[in-house]
């Protein structure tokens, strides 16, 4: 068994385990192989041991892999999307998380208009309001909701962050629960389901499932670190 097979099978006990402290099963918790700058043979090696949704923070690396690689596989889009990419990436990608602003989600709705598409998309959220980092303020999410639903092509299935990096996970956590109650607070103001929570990395994505994660993206803990 390759070092790859180990550490996904590795990782799946960890999910199981935090998705039963949160009373919920593994199978409500999906697995995101974070598999940026890491070339397909790496990713040939992943697959072979089950894996099949794949995030990448690039569209280049989108769109040099997706015709190397098996057409079962499912590709999410995790990094910012300028809008100068978005007709490329949209009819490969199975969800987009990354929608910063009401400006790039007008930019996919109308291309998903041209292309006969309706993209799934997570809005992302600055949890921490810090400048180095994309996404809506809370309350720029709130003042935009309205205007997000308006948007026809798009299918808003929740929301995602990434949290400031620290290893204290009880730091962390309060960044997830605040995520996850800004979800049920824009359920109940656009009258609509958001199910999906994509939150947690390598380093933190137990505690992130114990606050409710419904989609980890873990790269290094399964890739080993980046050069």
């Amino acid at each position: 068994m390759s070092e790859i097979q180990t550490n996904l099978e590795a990782i799946r006990e960890r999910i199981s385990a935090a998705a039963k402290r949160s009373g919920r099963a593994a199978s409500d918790v999906e697995l995101l192989a974070v598999s940026k700058t890491k070339p397909v043979e790496i990713l040939q090696e992943a697959i072979e041991a089950g894996q099949l949704a794949f995030g990448e923070n690039r569209v280049q690396e989108i769109l040099l892999k997706h015709p190397q690689l098996p057409s079962k596989l499912r590709w999410h889009l995790i990094g910012p999307l300028q809008s100068n990419k978005v007709r490329k990436v949209l009819p490969l990608v199975e969800m987009i998380h990354a929608v910063d602003s009401l400006a790039i989600a007008k930019d996919i709705n109308r291309i998903a208009g041209e292309l006969g598409l309706h993209p799934k998309v997570l809005i992302e959220i600055n949890v921490a309001a810090e400048s180095s980092k994309h996404g809506f303020s809370p309350d720029q999410i709130r003042e935009d909701l309205e205007a997000l639903y308006e948007l026809d092509r798009l299918y808003i299935q929740g929301v995602m962050c990434i949290p400031p990096f620290d290893l204290a996970l009880e730091k962390v956590r309060p960044y997830f629960v605040n995520l996850r109650e800004l979800r049920d607070d824009l359920e109940k103001r656009g009258g609509a389901p958001l199910p999906q929570l994509s939150m947690g990395m390598s380093h933190d994505f137990e505690t992130a499932i114990e606050e409710g994660s419904t989609i980890v993206r873990v790269g290094s803990a399964i890739f080993g670190s980046r050069a």
